[in-house]
C-alpha cells in the first residue's frame, strides 16, 4: 500500500494561459498539479519558451494575482483556470538622494541626464545624474506647487526647455532653462500668467505645447497659448504687491511680460486640485474638490463631459496613454479607474485601497497598465491595474513623512516629498542580471543569480526541459501522465 500511494499522482487543474506581453504560450489546456504557485508557473514558461535571459512572471486568475497555491485559487478541481500572466515587477531600490532644505511639490525625471525639481521655497532646481546641483531658480515669491515642460519653445538651442511652474503666489510662470553643460545651466524668465485670486494648485501643457493649462483654488481652469508677447497683457496696477515688486526688479532688462489667459474653464464648483492633457492629444482632463472628474474640449473652452462621485474630494490625477480612462486619488484613501467614456453611474471600474491617503499618481512610461501611488504615510506603491486587491511592490521612502509628487521614466522613480527628493529604481522584468523569485513555501522575495550553464533558463535539470517541453506540446493524456514527473522534479530541485 506504501508503494501505490507514493507512486499516486498529486491533484492536477487545467489551466489556459494568456497574456498581452511579448512571451506567449500556445493557445491550449494544460494540466498542471494544484500545488504549484507563482514560482513554479514562472520557472515553467521561461522554460518553455527557452527564454535568454530569466524574466519572473506574476500570474491573474479572475483580476486577482495569485499569493498562494493554484488550488486555493480553483473553485474545484474540474474547473478551468484562465490565467493571465504579466512581467513581474521588481520592488523599488533606493538609488540617491536629491538634498533639499524645504519640502518639494513636483519633480521630473525625463529630461535626459538630469533631474528637475520644485519646491516650497518657490524655487526650481536642475540635478544631472549625478546628484550635482547645476542650477538653482529662485522664481516665485511663495512655494511651487507643480511644473511642467512643454514641447514647444521659440528656442536657440536644442538644451533649452520651456518650463512653467505654478505657485502659491497665485501666479504661473514661463522661463527659458538652459542645459547647456555642467557650470553653464541658466534660467531666464519670460513670462508671468495672470488669473487666479487664490494658489495654483496644477499646471500643464498640451501635447502639441499649443496650450497651458493651470488649476487654481478659485476653481477655475486657465488656458494660456505658449507665446511670449511683445507687450504686457495684464497691467502693471492688476498685479499683486510681492510679485508686481519682484517683478519691476527683474524688469530693469525689460524681458519679463505679463500674459492673460486666451480663456477659462469654468465648472468646478470648489478647488481643482490637478489638471492633465493626454499624451496623444484631444481633451484636457480635471478633477477637484467638488468631488467632480471633467473632460474639457480645449480649442472649444467648454466642459465636455462630467463625472460625479458623492463625498470624494480628489487630490491627484493621471493618464495613461489610452484616452479612455484616468486615475484619480481621492482623501478617503483610495486610487479609483475611471472609465471616461461612460456615465457617472458605472464610472467607477476600479478601486485600488490604500492605507494611508494617496497625494501622487503617476503610469510608468512603459507600460499602460503599472502605476505607482505615493501617500501620507511615507510609502510609495506600485499597482497593475488588471489586479486592485493588493500592490504587486512598495517602498517606504520615509517614516512620517507625505509623498507630493512622483515621476516615473524607464526605470527611474523620482519621489518628492516632506523629505526632500529619493531616486529609485522600479522596473519589470531582470534587473542587473539577477532575478527576484518567490520560494513556493511563501511570498518573501529573494535576489538570486542567474543559473549556470549545465541547467536550463529557470533553474531545472536537461531532463525536466525535456519533460516540460512534452508537457506543453503532446496531447491531453501525455500532458497528464508528465504532471507526476513534474511535480517530483520540482520537489527535488532548487
Amino acid at each position: 500500500m506504501a508503494a501505490s500511494s507514493s507512486t499516486a499522482a498529486p491533484p492536477s487543474i487545467p489551466v489556459v494561459f494568456s497574456t498581452k506581453t511579448m512571451y506567449q504560450l500556445p493557445s491550449q489546456r494544460f494540466m498542471v498539479p494544484a500545488s504549484w504557485r507563482r514560482f513554479q508557473l514562472s520557472q515553467l514558461i521561461n522554460t518553455a519558451l527557452a527564454l535568454p535571459r530569466v524574466v519572473p512572471f506574476d500570474f491573474l486568475i479572475r483580476g486577482v494575482l495569485l499569493r498562494g497555491s493554484l488550488s486555493e485559487a480553483a473553485n474545484s478541481e474540474e474547473e478551468t483556470l484562465e490565467i493571465e500572466y504579466i512581467e513581474s515587477v521588481l520592488p523599488p531600490s533606493r538609488l540617491a538622494t536629491l538634498p533639499h532644505e524645504e519640502w518639494v511639490s513636483s519633480i521630473t525625471c525625463s529630461v535626459p541626464g538630469h533631474f528637475l525639481t520644485g519646491s516650497y521655497d518657490g524655487t526650481l532646481r536642475v540635478f544631472d545624474r549625478a546628484q550635482a546641483l547645476l542650477h538653482t531658480a529662485p522664481l516665485h515669491a511663495a512655494p511651487v506647487t507643480s511644473f511642467a515642460i512643454t514641447p514647444s519653445l521659440p528656442a536657440t538651442s536644442d538644451d533649452d526647455l520651456l518650463v512653467v511652474t505654478a505657485s502659491h503666489d497665485r501666479t504661473a510662470q514661463i522661463s527659458r532653462v538652459s542645459l547647456d553643460g555642467a557650470h553653464s545651466t541658466t534660467s531666464t524668465p519670460l513670462a508671468t500668467l495672470h488669473l487666479h485670486d487664490t494658489p495654483i494648485a496644477d499646471v500643464a501643457s498640451t501635447r502639441d505645447g499649443k496650450y497651458i493649462l493651470t488649476a487654481g483654488w478659485d476653481g477655475l481652469i486657465g488656458l494660456w497659448s505658449t507665446s511670449i508677447p511683445e507687450a504686457d497683457e495684464v497691467p502693471l496696477d492688476a498685479v499683486a504687491g510681492p510679485e508686481r515688486k519682484k517683478r519691476r526688479k527683474v524688469q530693469d532688462g525689460g524681458s519679463v511680460k505679463t500674459k492673460a489667459p486666451s480663456a477659462v474653464l469654468r465648472s468646478h464648483t470648489a478647488r481643482v486640485s490637478a489638471v492633465k492633457s493626454p499624451s496623444s492629444g484631444g481633451d484636457a482632463v480635471s478633477c477637484g474638490f467638488d468631488s467632480t472628474i471633467r473632460t474639457w474640449d480645449v480649442e472649444r473652452g467648454l466642459c465636455a463631459h462630467t463625472i460625479t462621485v458623492s463625498e470624494k474630494p480628489f487630490l491627484a490625477l493621471a493618464l495613461p496613454t489610452a484616452e479612455t480612462t484616468a486615475l484619480a486619488a481621492s482623501a478617503d484613501r483610495s486610487v479609483t479607474l475611471f472609465d471616461l467614456r461612460v456615465g457617472a453611474t458605472t464610472a467607477a471600474a476600479v478601486k485600488f485601497p490604500h492605507a494611508a491617503t494617496p497625494a501622487a499618481l503617476v503610469f510608468a512610461q512603459s507600460s499602460g497598465t503599472q502605476f505607482a501611488s505615493g501617500a501620507y504615510d511615507g510609502v510609495v506603491r506600485v499597482w497593475d491595474v488588471r489586479s486592485a486587491t493588493r500592490e504587486v511592490a512598495n517602498a517606504r521612502v520615509w517614516e512620517g513623512q507625505k509623498v507630493l509628487a512622483l515621476d516615473w521614466a524607464g526605470e527611474t522613480l523620482g519621489v518628492a516629498g516632506e523629505g526632500g527628493v529619493e531616486i529609485w529604481r522600479a522596473g519589470v522584468g531582470v534587473e542587473g542580471g539577477l532575478q527576484k523569485e518567490t520560494s513556493s513555501a511563501g511570498d518573501e522575495s529573494t535576489v538570486r543569480p542567474p543559473p549556470t550553464q549545465q541547467h536550463c533558463l529557470c533553474g531545472f535539470c536537461p531532463t525536466l526541459f525535456v519533460h516540460l517541453l512534452d508537457f506543453l506540446f503532446r496531447g491531453d493524456v501525455r500532458r497528464q501522465a508528465c504532471s507526476l514527473t513534474l511535480s517530483n522534479n520540482l520537489s527535488s530541485h532548487p
